[in-house]
């Protein structure tokens, strides 16, 4: 391994799953402007839209999207701007 590559500046940081409230501590060097106390120990904070307890691959659930619906708001919210 190369020497002087790697960061030195590794800390505990909380990473927490917005989509469920999902926490969970690990090494980083990541910098961060929030933190959060986690059974009394504070930890910086970093807020993430998915992660391994919300994601479809890993769960094994997966989310309907309603495409027909949004398709059918779309083309009536710009009907009105359509040339005739």
């Amino acid at each position: 391994m190369k020497k002087g590559i790697h960061p030195d500046n590794y800390r505990l940081v909380a990473f927490k799953d917005m989509s469920n409230n999902d926490v969970f501590i690990t090494k980083s060097t990541v910098d961060a402007k929030e933190t959060l106390e986690v059974e009394g120990v504070e930890y910086p904070l970093i807020k993430l839209e998915i992660s391994r307890t919300s994601h479809p691959f890993y769960t094994g659930k997966s989310k309907l999207v309603d495409t027909a619906g949004r398709i059918d708001k779309f083309k009536s919210k710009y009907a009105k701007f359509q040339k005739k």
